[in-house]
């Protein structure tokens, strides 16, 4: 049966004192006080029933006892740091799983994991497709992509975009249409000789109609979409105007494939979160990839402000 091990952060004040040979520079090491450094030296003393320091013309000396009793245990703390460096560094490596929706998945984040596995190529990246981004962290999920508010509890969360919803089409919606025999789309007068694209619901439409003051848009018609990705699709096909989430339409924008045909967005109440436990976020491939997906958005995001879609 093990004996009894004094108390642990005695110990460590108790290290750190006779290594600095200072309560001061011990307390400022430990994040802690000199006074309660003082009390956790004491509270071992009595412990140990053995005086471990003494003064002696206003230096702090380690007695014979106290020596001896570093000397022991200063091998034990080296060895327990480098544990907890080897587990870290053990942590830095090996697979990752990350659970996102699918649209966001398809649309942004799998285009761009080439460049987070030339900057990590020990670390193996399994992306995992849910429906429903919340409550998506489950057991065998490292980090998750969540869409809402960031007030989930017990999760570290960093909010990635603040989304928009910005209307895009095809280019080719811009031009003469001999045989829809529709407009081109050129003012938002035009808007209402085309279809309205409407993802999950037909409130999107709805919103932006009326930020811009705008009456007579066919909101009431037009196909509804379930998956964001879906929608971004049916635009791209030309067949009718989306309105998108920023995030998902700009790798399309900038390629040319879809178009801004108006400047007027419409700012999300959600936004996306990059998630993982809290007692997690400092582990080696955890803080990678969540600091790779936050400097890949910080260069995003300033490219997406309103009037300056694509």
């Amino acid at each position: 049966m093990a004996g009894r091990l004094p108390p642990l952060n005695a110990l460590r004040a108790f290290e750190a004192s006779a290594r600095q040979l200072s309560f001061t520079r011990a307390a400022e090491e430990l994040f802690v006080t000199q006074a309660a450094v003082s009390h956790q030296i004491k509270a071992l003393e009595e412990y140990l029933g053995i005086k471990l320091f003494m003064r002696k013309n206003r230096a702090l000396l380690l007695t014979e006892e106290g020596q001896s009793y570093y000397l022991d245990i200063k091998d034990i703390f080296n060895s327990l740091h480098e544990a907890t460096e080897k587990l870290l560094a053990r942590g830095a490596k090996g697979a990752i799983t990350v659970s996102s929706q699918a649209s966001f998945a398809i649309q942004w984040l799998v285009p761009k994991l080439t460049t987070f596995n030339a900057l990590h190529p020990d670390i193996d990246v399994r992306i995992k497709a849910v429906d429903h981004a919340e409550n998506s962290l489950t057991e065998d999920v490292d980090v998750a992509i969540y869409y809402g508010r960031g007030n989930w509890p017990n999760i570290h969360a960093d909010k990635l975009h603040t989304e928009y919803l910005i209307p895009v089409c095809s280019p080719l919606l811009l031009q003469e249409n001999t045989v829809s025999n529709k407009p081109p789309l050129l003012t938002l007068d035009d808007l209402q000789y085309h279809t309205l694209l409407h993802d999950t619901s037909r409130k999107g439409w709805k919103r932006w109609f009326k930020q811009i003051g705008v009456k007579g848009g066919n909101v009431n018609h037009g196909p509804i979409f379930s998956h964001s990705a879906m929608v971004v699709q049916a635009a791209l096909h030309g067949q009718g105007v989306a309105l998108a989430y920023s995030v998902l339409a700009k790798p399309d924008i900038d390629s040319g494939r879809l178009v801004c045909p108006f400047n007027d967005v419409l700012v999300s109440k959600n936004s996306y979160f990059v998630v993982c436990r809290e007692n997690q976020k400092d582990i080696g491939k955890i803080e990678a990839f969540r600091a790779w997906l936050l400097d890949m958005v910080a260069a995003e995001q300033e490219q997406i402000t309103d009037g300056q879609i694509g």
